[in-house]
């Protein structure tokens, strides 16, 4: 398994944020449980788009330990996950409309791979 050379230097709570929250997918996982509240692993995947496996399960794993989203495992055969945001992660949409809406006042993407979810921030 991966192990980095150094330890994180967070030395400021915008630092952490961006840590927690920050990057291409982090952000979009947010965002797509936000507008579409509990999915399965196949379900988010495919609202996903573009994403491995491997990245997906690892940003799950990682936003999960951050306390960002929930997984529920029911007692069922064939087994089934959902995943949602926490009571943390949902405190966190109302921050990445906000940076959404500021982006598109300088980023203008009429394309039609975007994300549902980013039609609904109303940032145009």
């Amino acid at each position: 398994m991966y192990k980095k050379k150094l330890e994180p230097d967070i030395r400021c709570p915008l630092e952490y944020g961006l840590e927690i929250f920050g990057g291409k997918w982090n952000s979009r996982i947010i965002c797509v449980l936000a507008g579409m509240g509990k999915l399965r692993y196949s379900e988010l995947r495919r609202e996903m788009g573009n994403i491995t496996d491997a990245v997906l399960a690892s940003a799950l794993k990682g936003l999960i330990s951050n306390g960002l989203i929930e997984r529920k495992a029911y007692n069922e055969m064939p087994l089934r996950v959902e995943y949602s945001l926490s009571e943390k992660g949902l405190s966190v949409v109302p921050i990445l409309q906000s940076i959404c809406r500021w982006s598109g006042q300088f980023y203008k993407n009429e394309s039609e791979n975007s994300l549902i979810q980013c039609k609904k921030c109303d940032y145009k």
